[in-house]
């Protein structure tokens, strides 16, 4: 939906902060003008205006698009939070943002996101079932969701006695199978990003 934004106070154009709307980080703070923000809409990745690109599409030549979760004008109406998720780096010198080294959210994002797209990789292919354990569980239900069962108790196990290093590796445990039942009925790890950023819990 476009924001309720006043274009009269910058000539023409408001400035656009781009949040990672996984992890919160300000990926890259540019400009746009209405042109920019009705494509935007139009195409559900962003569009900005710049001096001396004009209209430009976020990743049209680098393949880093911004896919849009949402826009919202602040008080003002001079200002718009761009809650996206990146294809890749925001900024030009190859970095997740421009505004310095990874955090530590990035990365963590980044591992998962590595990890989805492995279980993508092995539920786009056919495999001998000896060769992946991720390939068995996508191909046999009720072997996933027992595996997914079994990981919740044995975390809840871990957290009940206090005990940090077995709950990380249980916690992990249950992620990885989280994402295979996921994709197994066709959902990402993009989707479930988007979806808890609708619900403004990211």
């Amino acid at each position: 939906m476009m924001p309720d934004v006043d274009f009269s106070k910058g000539d023409g154009v408001v400035t656009v902060v781009a949040q990672d709307a996984r992890t919160g980080a300000v990926l890259m703070v540019a400009h746009a003008d209405r042109e920019a923000l009705e494509r935007t809409v139009a195409t559900g990745e962003m569009h900005y205006r710049s001096r001396t690109r004009g209209l430009w599409h976020k990743g049209a030549t680098s393949g880093n698009v911004q896919r849009v979760v949402s826009l919202t004008a602040d008080c003002d109406r001079d200002t718009v939070l761009a809650r996206v998720i990146p294809a890749g780096p925001a900024c030009h010198t190859g970095t997740a943002t421009c505004f310095g080294p990874e955090d530590a959210a990035r990365r963590a994002s980044d591992v998962l996101g590595r990890l989805d797209q492995l279980i993508a990789d092995r539920a786009a292919t056919s495999a001998d079932e000896s060769i992946s354990y991720t390939h068995r569980l996508l191909r046999d239900r009720n072997l996933r969701l027992k595996k997914l069962g079994e990981e919740c108790a044995e975390l809840v196990m871990a957290c009940t006695e206090g005990d940090r290093g077995r709950a990380a590796e249980e916690g992990a445990d249950l992620l990885y199978h989280t994402l295979v039942a996921l994709r197994a009925v066709g959902i990402s790890l993009e989707d479930l990003c988007v979806e808890l950023a609708r619900r403004g819990k990211s």
